[in-house]
């Protein structure tokens, strides 16, 4: 009688264990292949595009771009 209960609770513990680790080994891989952007790059990009990237703008740019990405 009870053993259908326990092979349920074993099943969904082996479920949410598996899915948290395929989901940390994806988030890993993303994370590797889009690293987030930092102020190194962003000087780097400003200077691409032709612009003197000065510590004032940087920060403001990060800034907007971190008010973005929390709503």
């Amino acid at each position: 009688m009870w053993v259908p209960i326990l092979v349920g609770v074993i099943a969904l513990l082996a479920g949410v264990a598996l899915g948290f680790f395929i989901a940390r080994k994806y988030m890993m891989n993303y994370l590797k292949e889009n690293p987030p952007i930092n102020e190194q790059m962003l000087r780097m990009m400003m200077m691409q595009m032709g612009q003197k990237p000065s510590q004032k703008k940087i920060n403001q740019m990060m800034a907007a771009m971190n008010k973005q990405s929390s709503k």
